[in-house]
């Protein structure tokens, strides 16, 4: 599926974190559809050489192995580059917990070094990935961008760092920008692995390998679970995008419906053919208890429109992953 109208063969774009999960998917979608150069900044600390790997059967594609914490590397990586996807960052609001000083190094001071180094090397437009957790104890659903509350967790206090600051990038420096508030992407090559591993693939691999699958809380608690193609869409989108009245602005990115945590497990379950049970544990320290977002100004202003929703991209992850375990 096609997102763009534009040539792209003379653009040159630099996705960060782009071994990462979404990142290499975004990183993908450009070098198919002939970007002239797609370079990715990683230091492969969540990302992984099998992404890359993907990526390597494009000549346009370009790898620095770096750390946004360095700005001689983010200066040296958005070098002679259009458009820049930053994707790089720490996900998890339990490690957030755990490790605040971190978060806050690469989250934040890694954010404010590829923002400096895009403006020093005037680049035209930026994109950036912020989080539906920056909603905080908000409890009115749908969520809506201009109504957030308090922050539960470091991770979501560095996710609102990131969209003050763009704020006053864009206003100081004058660069184009927008974020993206992603509610619970998910898809083929998300991390199944380690201490942090999102619930999609932990679930198939749980219920594959029968070993226990946790559920956290009740069960009942919902989420806007959001493939990863609409993922892609939006930062092509806003990229590329003309339309003045489009930047400078954070938008949530999500399908506008949510479903239980109970529901994603019994739905995971029934296309594994298995009756294998959940095992459930305390409810997590930071977690939002319910999760639905209004899509509608991205819909207005970028012309996105979810093209994957849940159950189906449910079963396109879970066949990634069935050929992974088998």
């Amino acid at each position: 599926m096609t997102f763009h109208t534009k040539d792209l063969s003379n653009s040159n774009f630099l996705i960060t974190g782009g071994a990462g999960f979404i990142g290499s998917h975004i990183s993908e979608y450009l070098l198919k559809h002939g970007a002239k150069k797609v370079r990715v900044l990683d230091n492969l600390a969540n990302g992984f050489q099998s992404n890359l790997n993907v990526l390597k059967a494009w000549p346009a594609f370009e790898f620095i192995e770096g750390d946004i914490r360095n700005l001689d590397i983010c200066q040296q990586a958005c070098e002679g580059i259009d458009y820049v996807s930053h994707q790089a960052a720490l996900g998890s609001v339990p490690r957030s917990i755990r490790e605040p000083v971190y978060f806050n190094e690469v989250n934040v001071g890694g954010f404010i070094n590829v923002l400096t180094a895009a403006v020093d090397n005037k680049v035209k437009q930026f994109v950036y990935a912020s989080s539906s957790s920056v909603y905080g104890d908000e409890p009115t659903l749908p969520k809506k961008e201009e109504r957030v509350g308090k922050c539960l967790s470091p991770y979501a206090a560095t996710k609102k760092t990131n969209e003050l600051y763009a704020q006053v990038f864009a206003d100081v420096y004058g660069i184009k920008l927008m974020g993206f508030r992603y509610f619970n992407i998910f898809g083929p090559r998300q991390d199944p692995d380690g201490a942090y591993a999102a619930v999609i693939p932990l679930f198939v691999k749980s219920i594959m390998k029968q070993i226990p699958a946790y559920i956290n809380g009740d069960g009942g608690q919902t989420r806007d679970f959001t493939f990863v193609d609409n993922a892609v869409q939006v930062n092509i989108k806003g990229m590329l995008t003309d339309d003045a009245e489009a930047l400078n602005k954070v938008y949530n990115v999500a399908v506008g419906e949510n479903f239980t945590v109970n529901y994603l497990y019994q739905h995971c379950c029934e296309y594994l053919k298995s009756d294998f049970p959940a095992t459930y544990r305390e409810p997590r320290a930071g977690d939002i208890r319910d999760s639905l977002a209004d899509i509608s100004l991205a819909k207005k202003l970028l012309d996105y429109q979810p093209t994957k929703k849940f159950e189906d991209g449910l079963i396109e992850t879970i066949e990634f992953f069935k050929k992974k375990y088998s």
